[in-house]
């Protein structure tokens, strides 16, 4: 008989449980050995040298490894960035180590041991209104449609200019698949130079159709705005959630806002310019995470929080292409995750298309979106979309 070899793509206890159950390993070995299995590579950032030598000798006593630079080992820098390459088995060891150290190693373990768990579970939330009700389940992707009733939006401005023709939209949208709805009143159309509006125009704009839609939409209702004052006109009127592309860090009030009326928020990586000091996912990691603590400390629920990487939103086509290939890295921050690619200009700049003809690119980013841990996708074709989404979901997220 010959022999074969060939390498496995293990990335989580799941696989690693169905792959050692294959090779006949003993049932009651199983739980003792799949966190054996999974390698993990963990990064820490801005820690002190010092605890940066206690991690690496910390991991290399219970055979795990911390890659460090040269100028951390001869303490030639006061701060230093690590790499932590691990086995869930040798990450819980060192962490039970490390969390009886001073130093604030304690610190630093308990917030590698969350990033860990974040990883390792898919953030399942349920939310409940008087008419409504929306769950984020691990084998099924959330699709968000959008409604734009602006005339100047960069993919349907001006379409749905009349209350009846956002009406019809808004009912083929739900027969078509779309879990929620999300209209937007003010376009914030990337490197366009979208016109900014008054709250008292955008409500203008929002109010009427707002209160026809959720009268006869049957899936929750977002309102894209990071303006609060029309966040709560919103959600008095009814609005089920609220989706803001400045993260809750541009209007001072909007957190308290949402946390009043106890709602969902979206919040999404924003800057005014494209320039990243050092790495493109570390800084959105790190205002996505200023944004969660915000919400925190205004009382929003950690629960109702989702967080989305702002893709065309102060970046450009590359900086949005790194981010599309690394966005499982924001699935540490523990919150569910939204992507909006639908239609956007990276997608034209790859493919060479008008706006009007990036279906099919935006299918790509929906499905590696899915791939890489979204858990909605806010788009404007629902029904292709949907479809695409049911069957990664089937191939990446199914028991098959």
């Amino acid at each position: 008989m010959t022999f074969h070899v060939r390498a496995l793509g293990i990335d989580n206890l799941k696989q690693a449980q169905v792959e050692l159950a294959k090779i006949n390993c003993d049932k009651t070995k199983i739980p003792a050995m799949d966190d054996k299995v999974v390698f993990r590579v963990i990064k820490l950032e801005n820690i002190s040298t010092q605890n940066a030598n206690f991690l690496k000798q910390a991991f290399l006593v219970n055979g795990g490894e911390v890659v460090v630079g040269r100028s951390t080992i001869d303490f030639g820098t006061a701060y230093a960035d690590v790499l932590l390459c691990a086995t869930k088995k040798q990450f819980q060891k060192a962490i039970s180590q490390l969390k009886i150290e001073p130093w604030g190693l304690s610190s630093i373990a308990e917030a590698i041991e969350r990033t860990i768990n974040n990883i390792e579970s898919f953030p399942q939330r349920s939310y409940n209104w008087q008419h409504h009700s929306l769950k984020i389940m691990p084998r099924h992707t959330l699709i968000m449609g959008i409604l734009n009733v602006t005339p100047d939006s960069f993919s349907d401005g001006g379409k749905y200019n009349t209350i009846d023709k956002a009406l019809y939209h808004v009912e083929q949208m739900i027969q078509c698949g779309a879990d929620i709805i999300d209209i937007g009143a003010e376009s914030t159309r990337p490197y366009l130079g979208a016109e900014k509006i008054s709250a008292e125009e955008e409500m203008n704009r929002l109010g009427p159709l707002l209160e026809r839609v959720l009268s006869i939409s049957t899936v929750p209702v977002s309102v894209d705005t990071y303006k609060s004052s029309v966040a709560l006109e919103a959600l008095k009127l009814g609005a089920h959630m609220i989706n803001d592309i400045w993260g809750l860090q541009q209007d001072q009030k909007m957190a308290r806002v949402v946390a009043e009326y106890n709602a969902p928020i979206i919040i999404m990586h924003n800057q005014d310019t494209t320039y990243y000091q050092q790495d493109i996912m570390s800084e959105i990691y790190n205002f996505l995470q200023k944004s969660i603590s915000i919400g925190i400390q205004a009382g929003i629920d950690p629960n109702n929080i989702i967080i989305d990487p702002g893709i065309g939103f102060g970046k450009t086509p590359e900086q949005n292409l790194i981010v599309m290939s690394r966005l499982d890295e924001l699935r540490s921050l523990g919150c569910p995750i939204l992507l909006g690619t639908s239609n956007k200009r990276f997608i034209g700049e790859v493919l060479g298309l008008s706006v009007e003809e990036r279906s099919e690119g935006t299918g790509a980013t929906v499905s590696i979106g899915i791939m890489k841990g979204s858990n909605i996708v806010r788009v404007h074709n629902v029904q292709a979309m949907t479809r695409i989404a049911r069957m990664t979901d089937a191939m990446m997220r199914s028991d098959i």
